[in-house]
């Protein structure tokens, strides 16, 4: 059956806002089909009516009243259920305005607690202590777990650092063991910044050139090449008289200016430091890098043979050419590699690592 004639019935019958008068087959439906009909309702259908409280509709079944008189009847009873829905809307309505404003209510406390417990929470001596010493291990790059037994250590290092001050002995042996995993290339760096900056007021104030040498090793230390170069430009050619000194000099500016990448003048410091000190391994360290790091492979085995016969530490030779490695590019590094397992593959056996790591 067409909605459109659904409706028609329901609406006669005034229950056309009941859902199932216009759903074919349901209860309601087949019995305003019945009454169209003019057929007689059973009394489960007559007792169903009664129980809907449709009772202009059950009267009019009997025939108890005329069409008509239903009419009125059925008219009131209509908008007496539209005002129940109504009203069953609003209070629902009202029910949810409740819930809500409760809800929020208790949002707004618990944002309040939430609010006077971070207050609190901010305004506690430990806490800004913890976000301060948070601050400033992360201006070092240490945002690793700091173990509770090396923290008080650790914070007294920075602090005393960030302040300006200069490490201690003990600083660097804890900083080398206990605290190595903290460590960082910053922490380094603003380390070897104290020690230049001390050591150049210290030449600042006494003259003495070799402070000026501390220095400048210092400030390579701390990628500040140029602040070396500066200083060590700067010196007076009348304070560079002894030979020591003079080596010193060359063979530390020979180091600032391989920092630089300008290796040939490198290279003329370090024989200049060379011919000074001929005893002296630290110009033969300076010229086996430069000439490794120019590619002559065979001249910086000879100039670090040389440093080890006049007593450099093997182990810190090989660190010098680690560090060459690791700085240089594939093709460099793969050559020089080979170079090394070449000449002595005992002597060389670390190199083995670099090359599978």
């Amino acid at each position: 059956m067409a909605r459109p004639i659904l409706l028609e019935l329901a609406q006669r019958y005034f229950v056309s806002d009941l859902p199932g008068a216009t759903i074919p087959a349901s209860r309601l439906r087949n019995i305003l089909n019945d009454l169209q009909q003019k057929r007689s309702l059973t009394t489960l259908a007559m007792y169903y009516l009664y129980q809907q409280e449709l009772i202009a509709l059950h009267q009019f079944a009997q025939g108890a009243i005329t069409y008509d008189k239903f009419c009125e009847a059925a008219t009131l009873e209509q908008a007496k259920r539209a005002l129940a829905v109504e009203a069953e809307r609003m209070a629902k309505h009202s029910a949810m305005l409740v819930r809500a404003a409760e809800q929020k209510a208790r949002e707004t406390a618990l944002f309040a607690r939430q609010a006077a417990a971070r207050r609190e929470r901010e305004s506690n001596p430990k806490y800004i202590a913890r976000l301060k010493n948070k601050a400033l291990r992360e201006c070092y790059n240490i945002d690793q777990y700091v173990e509770v037994e090396c923290l008080a250590q650790l914070m007294d290092i920075l602090r005393r650092i960030e302040s300006g001050n200069r490490r201690t002995d003990d600083d660097i042996l804890w900083l080398t063991t206990h605290g190595q995993d903290y460590y960082s290339q910053p922490l380094r760096e603003a380390i070897h910044k104290r020690e230049a900056e001390f050591y150049l007021s210290e030449y600042k104030r006494t003259g003495n050139p070799w402070h000026a040498v501390n220095a400048s090793s210092h400030y390579r230390k701390c990628k500040l090449p140029k602040k070396a170069h500066d200083l060590l430009s700067a010196i007076p050619e009348e304070q560079l008289r002894a030979p020591k000194l003079r080596s010193a000099i060359a063979t530390t500016h020979g180091g600032v200016m391989r920092d630089m990448g300008r290796l040939d003048e490198a290279l003329k410091h370090g024989e200049q430091a060379n011919m000074l000190t001929p005893k002296d391994f630290r110009p033969c360290t300076l010229l086996g890098a430069v000439n490794f790091e120019l590619g002559h492979y065979d001249v910086g085995r000879d100039w670090y043979e040389k440093a080890t016969a006049r007593g450099a530490k093997e182990s810190s030779i090989d660190y010098d050419l680690r560090g060459i490695i690791l700085r240089a590019n594939q093709s460099k590094r793969e050559a020089i590699m080979e170079f090394l397992l070449h000449e002595d593959p005992d002597r060389y056996h670390w190199v083995n690592s670099i090359s599978n790591g």
